[in-house]
């Protein structure tokens, strides 16, 4: 998600090597440089692979288990299945990303422009619906009369998940639009974006951080400073739930994206002429790798959080496997019931053999 694509005649983007060097992607999209790019042919594609199948089987269940209970849905399930959604729109681009890091683009231009808007409207679709939860939480806790905390149905969240999508779409157009087929020296196609002028970069340099980190940040500090206070004066176990599984999905968000967003600034700073020195670049280029592999396996973790905190996910998707799987599910259970009979068995023994010892 990092490199810029740049005529090589442009004096202004010397600093701009490390990304068109790096032969992989576009500015927010997997980076693989050259002092990395053995390591990286070998390890983004399989880490991609695994990220991509673990991230579609948990959120596939995530969205299969919303989906078949959309009739007892409020406005966090729907938060919650366009949550998935993002992620799964995220997890379709990796595949392209994996095959381009161990060699060149061979999709095509539109399939360029596609890929790209997947994994932005992704990107952009998770935290909006994250920020849209944490809004909702915070109106009907700290606001409980007003008109939205009264009208939280299935309807109202459908439209303003609705709002959301387009949100994206709007946030994604730039990186969409700019993105093209690229042909280098090496005689590689690359799928990479390519600015009109120094101030394109400065406004994607400038998007990306804001919408992904600052304004996120800012409006769900603001929202949970008001919303703790007011839930230690309030006795419902059920809204405590509601707000630890947001706040556990929002905390992994931020702990994950966070370093990655930091590295996008550093690198942006560097281009205008900071950190120059060739131990700056190399720790920044190594940096880069690390924090996309963090950033990426996010994917994999709302999914794990509803299962751990979320009561009511996991008693649906026991419900839907013994459905779906009733003979898997029967010999599971079986098997776990003679693992507990021969525990419950050998205890007996060795307490027998302790009682005649005595």
């Amino acid at each position: 998600m990092t490199g810029n694509s740049t005529t090589p005649d442009n004096s202004s983007d010397l600093n701009y090597d490390y990304y068109n060097n790096r032969g992989d992607n576009n500015d927010f999209a997997p980076s693989n440089n050259s002092n990395t790019k053995a390591f990286s042919e070998v390890f983004l594609p399989t880490f991609y692979s695994i990220v991509f199948i673990i991230g579609f089987i948990g959120n596939g269940l995530v969205a299969w288990v919303l989906i078949r209970h959309r009739h007892k849905s409020n406005m966090t399930d729907v938060c919650l299945l366009n949550l998935a959604i993002a992620d799964l729109l995220f997890l379709a681009s990796l595949p392209f990303w994996a095959h381009s890091a161990r060699a060149d683009w061979i999709f095509g231009k539109f399939m360029c422009h596609t890929v790209t808007g997947l994994y932005m409207m992704g990107l952009y679709g998770s935290i909006f619906f994250m920020v849209l939860m944490t809004v909702d939480r915070y109106v009907i806790i700290v606001h409980p009369h007003s008109i939205f905390s009264k009208n939280r149905s299935a309807q109202t969240g459908l439209v303003l998940a609705l709002c959301m999508w387009i949100l994206s779409l709007f946030a994604s157009l730039p990186n969409i639009i700019i993105v093209h087929e690229s042909k280098e020296m090496n005689d590689l196609t690359y799928c990479r974006s390519n600015y009109s002028s120094d101030a394109m970069k400065y406004f994607i340099s400038f998007k990306i951080n804001f919408l992904s980190l600052f304004l996120p940040l800012i409006i769900m500090v603001y929202c949970y400073a008001r919303i703790i206070p007011t839930l230690t004066s309030i006795k419902s176990q059920k809204r405590h739930k509601i707000i630890r599984l947001i706040l556990a999905v929002v905390a992994v968000y931020f702990l994950f994206w966070t370093p990655y967003n930091i590295t996008i600034l550093l690198l942006f700073m560097q281009t205008q002429g900071y950190m120059q020195s060739s131990e700056w670049d190399n720790s920044l280029k190594l940096t880069m790798q690390w924090v996309e592999t963090i950033a990426y396996s996010h994917c994999c973790l709302n999914p794990i959080i509803y299962g751990f905190v979320g009561e009511k996910f996991r008693r649906e998707v026991i419900k839907v496997v013994k459905e779906q799987f009733p003979m898997c599910f029967r010999q599971c259970s079986s098997f776990s019931q003679q693992l507990s009979e021969r525990k419950a068995s050998t205890f007996s023994k060795s307490t027998d053999f302790s009682s005649t010892h005595l």
